[in-house]
């Protein structure tokens, strides 16, 4: 049950007739080689390699020839042919340049073929020379496990359909919102999930969370350039966590010696590695919402589990009923950062939030969306309507007449004017609702 909506989407990738190998872009341990191997068992022939074991890496790298290489991968499989669809997935294809070259020629000259690939450091290898066929390959973002996925394995699929549709009776609440709270806790690296579905024991999540960090951390000689940067990575893997959902200054982060460049070196990387994302403003109220680079970025992590276990942060949601009162906040901003980037599959989709271009001015909306040629301001805040002005100012300057707040708050539509006498409709979304957006905008 765990990725039912990414199994449905690779379905609908299978069965397109301009179908392109698929490239699967997502950070390690975020379930990408368990998704497929899953996928695959709906085919009367899968094939599974995985390039970081040598003889697998051999025999895909011994010819260009991709219809003699296909009965070669059969045998290596120890697997006969059968009449039927063949998928061919393709593991860690980041440690064969030849292999990714290799994908051109399967949409070429096997188009009946089905190809998956994926790669944990797929992203640096971009950097390096080496290029993914343009034109040949398509991608698809495999991100933690969302709310709705975190439901769905803990025996609660029941509400993910009524939650889509935005169509959840408010009896129910509190159970979703305690829910919601103790997914936000553990986060959705997937491992760690299943581990609690099995045992709903939180303080044996550690060890899982310990391997994940230790794994990161592994990898960085992969990221790196040079020992210097290498060092820097390491360091903001140790210490960045705390600064979750904060807006970061490069230089001297997290209270290091490190200059701008260096740091912002080192979490671009790690950004290409898919653990982090630097989250830019706009300052636009109509498309296009340009980045503005020159201002400063929040920070969020792939994972809140992973934050709040690794900042030591974990008994403040214990202590605290409301999201909104942990860690000062910046707990209910990178859960929704995490909940809104699961909405999309594409892989070069850019998180923003709004600042107000204007000297003196302190107007910040924490994120903004994008849909049907508008930018749709989002608060995650609870208080009275007439406290959000930062809303309020968006919305006097803005074409459209949609704003949302995420909150601990039920599900209601407040009809609001602004002190300048723009009337707009506030979507007040409960936490665990933040999957209905697309749907409530689409109504």
């Amino acid at each position: 049950m765990f990725f039912r909506r990414i199994e449905h989407e690779l379905m609908q990738w299978a069965e397109r007739a301009e179908r392109k190998p698929l490239v699967l872009r997502g950070a390690r341990q975020v379930g990408k080689t368990t998704v497929v191997n899953k996928f695959g068992r709906q085919f009367e022939n899968y094939l599974y390699v995985n390039l970081e074991k040598e003889n697998s890496k051999q025999l895909i790298e011994s010819t260009d020839d991709v219809k003699k290489l296909l009965p070669l991968i059969f045998l290596y499989c120890n697997k006969t042919r059968k009449s039927g669809r063949t998928l061919l997935f393709i593991d860690e294809i980041q440690e064969s340049p030849h292999a990714l070259n290799l994908l051109r020629y399967f949409y070429e000259d096997t188009p009946e073929i089905l190809v998956i690939a994926a790669g944990s450091l797929l992203e640096t290898m971009l950097e390096k020379n080496i290029s993914i066929p343009v034109g040949r390959v398509e991608y698809m973002a495999v991100h933690p496990c969302s709310f709705n996925e975190f439901l769905s394995a803990t025996g609660n699929s029941r509400y993910v359909e009524p939650i889509i549709n935005a169509d959840l009776h408010g009896a129910f609440h509190e159970e979703l919102l305690q829910n919601f709270n103790l997914y936000a806790l553990i986060g959705g690296m997937p491992e760690v999930v299943a581990r609690y579905a099995a045992g709903k024991d939180i303080v044996a999540l550690s060890r899982i969370y310990n391997q994940l960090l230790t794994g990161f951390k592994n990898d960085v000689e992969k990221y790196a350039e040079s020992n210097s940067q290498t060092a820097v990575i390491r360091y903001i893997l140790d210490e960045g966590w705390a600064f979750s959902g904060e807006t970061i200054t490069l230089g001297g982060f997290a209270s290091s010696s490190y200059k701008a460049r260096e740091t912002g070196e080192a979490l671009r990387i790690l950004q290409k590695a898919m653990l982090l994302e630097l989250v830019y403003p706009t300052t636009n109220m109509v498309l296009p919402a340009i980045t503005d680079l020159k201002k400063s970025p929040k920070l969020f992590w792939l994972d809140s589990g992973l934050v709040n276990y690794i900042s030591g942060i974990q008994k403040e949601y214990l202590l605290n009923k409301d999201l909104l009162d942990t860690w000062r906040g910046k707990a209910a901003e990178q859960i929704v950062a995490q909940e809104l980037k699961a909405l999309s599959f594409e892989t070069e989709l850019k998180q923003k939030f709004w600042v107000r271009n204007k000297r003196g001015s302190t107007a910040e909306v924490d994120f903004v969306y994008v849909h049907d040629g508008k930018i749709i301001p989002i608060e995650v805040k609870s208080g009275h309507n007439a406290h959000l002005k930062s809303i309020h100012q968006f919305m006097n300057e803005t074409h459209h007449d949609i704003a949302f707040r995420i909150w601990s708050g039920r599900y209601s539509v407040d009809n609001v004017k602004t002190t300048a006498g723009k009337n707009f409709r506030l979507i007040n979304l409960p936490f665990y609702m933040i999957s209905a957006l697309p749907n409530i905008l689409r109504r």
